[in-house]
Formats: structure tokens, C-alpha cells, sequence
């Protein structure tokens, strides 16, 4: 069986967050030859399926950057979370550098997930974080921070660095970044390539072959863990040199594009 890992933001989404008509008539196609498809992201489950051609495939779906995985009929397989005591840590180092802060738990995103900042402005964005108090999230009861994500201010992307240098080495996390001005932070157990060999040990299977499809620096982890990796040529120009080929943009179904046309199907 062949597998198609395939991130959203940047890869399957065009610009304008959506999954067009040419790649949900792709999924369905591979869909019907028999080959597995997995959506790979960095987003939380409702803002996966909440798209009405998510919900017409019948796929796992791997979120927050490998740390919680669910089934084809949406059952939790798997998850991971970071420790209390790493969240306080780095919430200190995160606020002392002036981060634009969210927090990703089985109880949602506080104060919002990412999806929320799309398409505001930078003084709409200031209100959702100024004065919020991240200590009430760990008084909810069984809480599990499932991701920290951070974004750089007024893309200061300095502060992206400065985030890095603070944390890299000194916690037991993974470390990635779906855009330049971004850090998702999650448990060490968590990221893209992990969660794939991860789910055929779960399953107890093993893919012939694994095609990955990415934009972002998060998605270099399940390049590495792919037979064939394709970077659409949106992505930045690191991520495009860890990919074994380059399809068109996002907006131009790039997806799409690199299943029919570089891969031959």
C-alpha cells in the first residue's frame, strides 16, 4: 500500500484556507486505487475537520505536528503532551522575549489557535494577547498542553532566533516552524516523520511507499521519514532543498499537479 502524507496550511490549502474542487477529485482518486491517505498538520482537530472534503475522505488525520493522532473514524490512537513543569519554564523564557503566545490542550486553544489570527491585523492581534493570564489554563481540571506555539510580533523575526537560542538543547521538545515568523514547541515524542512510523507500528502495518507533501519547516521531519518528498514551490527555499522534488504553488494546486504529473499516477 502506498501512503500520501499531506499537510494542509500552505500545501492542500490555497491562500485563501481552502481545499479546491482538482485536489479533493486527486484524494478521491487515490482514495479509490487503494492507497492510504494521511493529512499531516500542524493544526487541531476542529480546524481539520471542519472542511467539508476532509470529512468526505476517509483518512487519519495527524495533528499539532504529530501529537495526537486519530483513526479514519476519528478515534485518538495516540497522544503526547508536555510536562507542567517544561510548560512553566518556557512560558517565563517565551514571555521575557515578548512572544505572541498560544497554548494548544485537550481543551481547546488559549487564549485562540492560529487559524483565528489568519487574515487580521496586527492591532486586532495585539487584544487577543494583551494581559492574558496563562496560569489559568493549568487550573482546569485534567488539562494536557499539547503545543506551545509562539509567533513573532509585528514579524520580528529576531525574536524567532532569540525563542530558539533560549530553548534548543536546554528542554526535551521538538522544535518546528510551519512559517518563518513561527515556533510550534511539543513534546519530544512529537513531529511529522514520528507520527508515521508511529501509526504503522500502531496499526501494525507497513506503507510500500510514503509520499510526503509540505510548505514548512515542520514538514521536513516527515521528508526525512518519506520514500518521495515534495515541497510545493511556495515554500521557502530551505525546506524546498530538503525535498527529493517541487511541485507548482498552492495556488496552483501544486498538490494536485505533483501527483499526477511527478509522480505519475
Amino acid at each position: 500500500m502506498k501512503c500520501f502524507s499531506i499537510d494542509l496550511d500552505g500545501t492542500l490549502l490555497n491562500s485563501k484556507h481552502e481545499i479546491s474542487d482538482e485536489s479533493f477529485k486527486v484524494l478521491k482518486e487515490l482514495r479509490e486505487q487503494g492507497h492510504q491517505i494521511i493529512f499531516n498538520t500542524g493544526r487541531a482537530f476542529d480546524d481539520v475537520i471542519k472542511y467539508d472534503h476532509v470529512q468526505k475522505i476517509a483518512a487519519p488525520i495527524f495533528t499539532i505536528n504529530g501529537t495526537v493522532l486519530y483513526s479514519e473514524k476519528r478515534d485518538v490512537l495516540y497522544e503526547a503532551s508536555l510536562s507542567v513543569s517544561i510548560y512553566k519554564e518556557l512560558m517565563q523564557i517565551l514571555k521575557e522575549i515578548g512572544m505572541w503566545i498560544m497554548v494548544y490542550t485537550n481543551k481547546g486553544g488559549f487564549p485562540c489557535r492560529y487559524p483565528a489570527l489568519q487574515d487580521k491585523d496586527p492591532e486586532e492581534i495585539v487584544k487577543i494577547f494583551h494581559h492574558y493570564d496563562y496560569d489559568q489554563i493549568l487550573d482546569q481540571d485534567d488539562i494536557k498542553i499539547y503545543k506551545i506555539m509562539v509567533v513573532a510580533p509585528g514579524n520580528q523575526l529576531e525574536k524567532i532566533d532569540q525563542v530558539k537560542q533560549a530553548i534548543e538543547g536546554k528542554f526535551a521538545v521538538s522544535m518546528a516552524s510551519s512559517y518563518v515568523h513561527v515556533v510550534e514547541i511539543t513534546s519530544i515524542e512529537a513531529n511529522k516523520g514520528e507520527a508515521l512510523r508511529r501509526y504503522q507500528q500502531l496499526m501494525n502495518i507497513q506503507f510500500d511507499e510514503i509520499f510526503a507533501f509540505g510548505d514548512g519547516g515542520n514538514d521536513i521531519s516527515q521528508f526525512k521519514a518519506a520514500t518521495t518528498s515534495v515541497a510545493m514551490a511556495n515554500a521557502p527555499l530551505n525546506v524546498q532543498k530538503e525535498a527529493d522534488l517541487i511541485s507548482k504553488t498552492n495556488d496552483e494546486d501544486g498538490f494536485a499537479y505533483a501527483v499526477r504529473h511527478l509522480l505519475n499516477f
